[in-house]
């Protein structure tokens, strides 16, 4: 059973999430983005998706940091003062990401408008989000200092998946809810060519070196002089 939840569903889920982004990517580009609605709500899209992804992308950035430089990390954390720091740092970004999600789903639960452009697959996208947050937060809270047990724990088992020769014994023994939550990790790969999740790969870089866009204000009586050129982003 650990070779199935540790080293097969890792493997299944980015082959799945590469595959089935290129094909919607070729038959469906349109949808190739966060189908944003927030000409629906956009006050309460504010607060919940700001709260959200500050909170969620940090958390990340600190899982991937432990993750590609284990020594680095637990010598950052040798000292008590910084483990609390840590510590206490975390349980705010998991508070940050959880409300914002909250917020983000209650938008979708309350708003027929919204309810009719949310499809299913963002629905169960919305239930796994909500499920890796929470059990984030209990492992946070049950299994303390997790930023110092997750190098010699999680690292060691998600480096190995990346060099193709899989060591599950250290994730194996952990309790039943860090099990969880790696999976569920891995389930979001499923999840990610079919729903609004996809954005992840949208950044529009080109805009950092598309070329000025000149701009001619041409209305009379206004504020602005009608011949006056100004140089803005496209």
């Amino acid at each position: 059973m650990n070779a199935v939840l540790f080293v097969a569903v890792p493997y299944l889920s980015v082959a799945v999430a590469v595959l089935g982004a290129i094909v919607r990517y070729r038959t469906d580009r349109f949808s190739y983005s966060t189908q944003s609605s927030q000409f629906l709500d956009s006050r309460v899209l504010f607060w919940g998706s700001n709260a959200w992804h500050y909170g969620i992308l940090l958390v990340l950035g600190a899982h991937v940091a432990a993750t590609a430089a284990p020594g680095a990390w637990s010598r950052l954390l040798g000292g008590t003062t910084r483990l609390y720091v840590l510590e206490v740092t975390g349980y705010g970004l998991a508070f940050l990401a959880g409300f914002g999600l909250l917020l983000l789903i209650g938008r979708r639960l309350t708003s027929r408008r919204i309810a009719a452009v949310t499809s299913k697959g963002d629905a169960l996208l919305l239930a796994a989000l909500l499920v890796q947050v929470g059990t984030g937060a209990y492992l946070a809270l049950a299994y303390r200092f997790g930023g110092a047990w997750y190098p010699h724990v999680a690292a060691p088992w998600l480096r190995s998946l990346f060099t193709l020769h899989p060591k599950v014994d250290a994730i194996a023994a952990m309790p039943w809810p860090v099990k969880l939550h790696a999976v569920t990790a891995w389930s979001l790969f499923v999840l990610f060519p079919y729903t609004r999740l996809v954005h992840v790969v949208t950044y529009p870089l080109s805009y950092l070196w598309r070329p000025y866009q000149v701009v001619i204000w041409n209305r009379r009586g206004a504020q602005r002089p009608a011949t006056r050129r100004e140089r803005v982003p496209a």
